[in-house]
């Protein structure tokens, strides 16, 4: 199969949903039922819409040690998290289990400052209970809908230039191996660095200790019309004026739409005056203004705890219809504002087909598999219209375009980079395939994404 048709199947694909809910099945040569609530046979989707799974069965443990019997007793499986990812990288040719109901926070060590936590929860469902505790997490991603597993394991991140992504929250992982043993993993052992941005390829995790501090307040400050110009002139200033900053176009005018600051309320804040020739919001705003803004944060100033402002939308709100399809590239923060002119450059390619792209930065980390490896980066993140045969062509532009720069994808998204090309920029690549084999000898974590991306075979 060619590269470029391999990554995400056609959405236009139709399927029938077979619901076996409450139904029982006696196997004929087995001691035991199987509970047909657990293992759900019926065409599922992935949250956009644009995927259908190819696992035969969905399992869906309620404790950690029914994890383990599961993956002990299966031949293939993989996790499947909150399904935010737009291709096959959380797909099984068998079987996927899902982490949805390992949804507890189990502790908090006010001593060391970290939480321990399953790792099914979801951000939005963790991050009241830490408030209400008087505690916080550094950063959120957009969207407080993602399993805290899933984000990390795809090195997913929120924005700003002193942040690091969500995995860099992570002092220790329990990871539930291809025999349904716990290995234990933390910043003091090397392997601890391959494993967390895992990609699922050593296995599944159990449970999850990250860093907490204090509770702390933000403010959201929305700008409109930033001159290009200065952002050219002064992008480390401008991405660097609040504790997480994005900014939001579609790279066909000589302004950029919208400049979201997030401040920390418990520092000194900045005096944003005219803002590089950007004028301030009048009202709150949807990213693409021409949406209605009652599924986003607050704004205008107004203060509010934490995980109600660093995220884009709220917990309680769907963030959209999800009839989107997402892509995501980065590049090292020093080329961000070439970067930027070079994809202004192909403009006509890229909007017959966007909805809206953000501009964010996040600083380096040492996870082998992530992007922002032992480099400060920023991402250009593109929300499509779902007409993947359009999108892929133009990915291709895109990938081609930032190739200078040396463009790595979000593991989760969509791109069409070669696997070759992945190899030579992912430094570590090699000993993340070489891990791989350590934690999963006989590939019962492997799978399609897995074998073309990463092993190559």
């Amino acid at each position: 199969m060619k590269r470029r048709n391999f990554i995400v199947m056609s959405p236009a694909i139709t399927v029938g949903v077979i619901s076996l809910l409450n139904c029982k099945q006696k196997k004929t040569s087995s001691k035991t039922d199987i509970d047909m609530d657990k293992v759900v046979a019926e065409a599922r989707k992935n949250w956009a819409g644009n995927y259908s799974y190819k696992a035969k069965t969905l399992r869906t443990p309620n404790t950690v040690e029914e994890l383990q019997d599961l993956i002990k007793e299966s031949v293939k499986q993989k996790a499947l998290g909150s399904k935010h990812c737009f291709n096959n990288i959380a797909d099984s040719p068998t079987e996927q289990i899902s982490t949805k109901n390992l949804n507890r926070l189990i502790s908090i060590d006010e001593d060391a400052k970290t939480v321990t936590i399953e790792s099914g929860i979801r951000y939005g469902e963790l991050a009241p209970q830490l408030q209400e505790k008087g505690y916080a997490l550094h950063n959120l991603a957009s969207l407080p809908h993602i399993s805290v597993a899933g984000a990390c394991a795809t090195a997913t991140h929120g924005s700003g230039v002193t942040n690091g992504n969500l995995p860099s929250a992570v002092t220790t992982i329990e990871l539930v191996t291809a025999d349904g043993q716990i290995v234990e993993l933390n910043r003091e052992q090397p392997d601890f660095y391959g494993a967390v941005v895992g990609l699922g390829a050593l296995g599944i995790i159990a449970r999850m200790t990250l860093d907490i501090e204090k509770t702390y307040n933000v403010r959201q400050d929305l700008f409109q019309n930033l001159p290009v110009a200065e952002l050219q002139e002064h992008f480390d200033e401008i991405m660097s004026s609040g504790y997480s900053v994005s900014l939001f176009t579609d790279y066909q005018n000589d302004t950029v739409s919208q400049v979201w600051v997030k401040s920390r309320t418990d520092r000194k804040l900045k005096d944003f005056g005219s803002f590089y020739g950007a004028s301030a919001a009048t009202k709150k705003l949807h990213p693409i203004t021409a949406m209605p803004a009652e599924n986003c944060t607050d704004q205008m100033g107004v203060e509010g705890p934490w995980y109600e402002r660093l995220p884009h939308f709220k917990m309680g709100f769907t963030p959209s219809s999800g009839k989107e399809l997402q892509s995501e590239y980065f590049v090292a923060k020093e080329n961000a504002a070439e970067a930027y002119m070079a994809l202004v450059g192909i403009k006509d390619v890229i909007f017959p087909q966007l909805m809206i792209s953000e501009v964010r930065s996040i600083a380096a980390d040492d996870y082998w598999m992530s992007p922002c490896y032992k480099r400060d980066c920023v991402t250009f993140h593109f929300t499509w219209k779902q007409n993947w045969p359009q999108v892929r062509k133009i990915l291709g532009r895109i990938e081609e375009t930032l190739s200078p720069f040396g463009v790595l994808p979000h593991w989760g998204k969509m791109f069409t980079l070669e696997p070759a090309t992945l190899y030579s920029r992912h430094k570590k690549m090699d000993d993340f395939v070489l891990l791989a084999k350590k934690y999963d000898p006989k590939g019962k974590f492997r799978n399609s994404f897995l074998d073309l991306n990463v092993y190559r075979t």
